[in-house]
């Protein structure tokens, strides 16, 4: 009888001959959908990424934090070597060992310094978008192996970004509301041509909604122009759609925008933020979680186990559908039980690290027809073995 961690590097293996064995003969055209991870580089001292290669992830995000990067204003902004930056020690051995697994780095750029904003706190937005714009030059020079830069998280979100005014339920946004958007379409817009100028190759990832915040994500996007009423340039549109119902697209259209509305949210984002310029501007679909247990300090529901899986492998579905460039997951493992508090329980592995049916969906999820048959048969064999 193979052990719970041999079952499943011979899955992963059967995974990797399926994959192997369907993409010679895959179409040109077909869709390729990335899978995206937050999580842990390591638990006690023993990296992750063997897993992340396991579930098939090929983008890791992780943050880079402006305000404590840059504490005090740089001589020389966009020169990383400037001695008023202090970039992480670790990051560089994320980005190798990522590499090392056949995964990329994202680097979401996000929280300005004092210095920047007025000495405020990090979620209130630079004074001046050039700030900004130079710091993602930096480090953009410092990580010349990262291409994908997120400007900004849940930006339309309060407690994420200021200056913001609450947009009311069923409403439109008034001038005042539609000032927040607008002022965070000027910082993209900013760090856009830096980093498209230090390389062409970089991708940048802007809007950056969840299915709520306190401005509606289909106004956020519309309302994303610079003075000149153009759109803030991008080249691909990050939200979370975080889902409290089963994902279907023949669900209900709402105006919060889950897994169930992508279908009519990413036509949308391309007529408003895909003009004047003629360009396609894909869904990166960043972060998405269910809780598999009561008492998650994140949502205030849960599903099974099973439930959890069987939302994971529509999530995939849909993301294919609407020509989603990614489909990210947020916590490897949920957190240990700590008395009364709540905890995390979104996990795909148990807090004691075992695979929930999750893991195994996520890990399918994304394959075409033949790789998943594939696997299925492999896994019927170690059945019978």
């Amino acid at each position: 009888m193979k052990s719970a961690r041999g079952r499943l590097r011979w899955i992963v293996a059967l995974l990797a001959a399926a994959l192997l064995a369907t993409t010679a003969c895959a179409p040109a055209s077909a869709h390729t959908l990335e899978k995206g991870f937050w999580g842990p580089p390591e638990i006690d001292g023993v990296s992750q990424f063997p897993i992340y290669e396991q579930l098939g992830v090929t983008i890791y995000q992780t943050t880079l934090t402006w305000a404590s990067i840059a504490p005090t204003r740089p001589a020389d902004p966009t020169n990383p070597a400037d001695p008023a930056y202090n970039w992480p020690a670790k990051l560089d051995s994320i980005i190798t060992e990522a590499r090392g697994h056949g995964i990329e780095v994202l680097l979401m750029l996000f929280g300005a310094p004092p210095w920047a904003n007025g000495e405020r706190s990090p979620e209130w937005a630079p004074h001046r978008p050039s700030d900004f714009a130079d710091f993602a030059r930096a480090a953009a020079r410092r990580y010349p192996d990262v291409r994908r830069w997120m400007i900004w998280g849940e930006p339309s979100r309060r407690k994420n970004f200021k200056p913001l005014e609450t947009q009311r339920l069923g409403k439109p946004l008034t001038r005042t509301q539609a000032r927040a958007p607008r002022r965070y379409a000027r910082l993209l817009d900013a760090a856009y041509g830096q980093l498209k100028a230090e390389r062409s190759s970089n991708l940048v990832i802007g809007g950056n909604t969840f299915t709520t915040g306190h401005i509606r994500p289909a106004d956020w996007a519309r309302n994303l122009k610079l003075a000149n009423g153009r759109p803030a340039r991008m080249d691909l549109y990050g939200h979370n759609p975080f889902s409290f119902r089963d994902p279907n697209l023949d669900n209900r259209e709402s105006e919060s925008v889950d897994l169930s509305d992508l279908d009519w949210f990413a036509p949308l984002v391309q007529r408003h933020l895909g003009r004047p310029r003629g360009k396609r501007v894909k869904l990166f679909l960043s972060e998405f979680t269910m809780p598999t247990s009561r008492g998650d300090r994140e949502f205030n529901l849960y599903v099974s186990p099973r439930v959890q899986a069987r939302w994971i492998t529509k999530a995939f579905r849909i993301a294919h559908a609407v020509g989603a460039d990614t489909l990210g997951w947020i916590h490897l493992r949920d957190e240990p039980p700590n008395g009364a508090k709540r905890v995390v329980h979104g996990g795909l592995l148990t807090h004691d690290g075992v695979p929930k049916p999750g893991f195994y969906a996520f890990m399918r999820g994304g394959l075409t027809i033949d790789q998943r048959v594939a696997l299925r048969n492999g896994q019927a064999q170690l059945k019978h073995r």
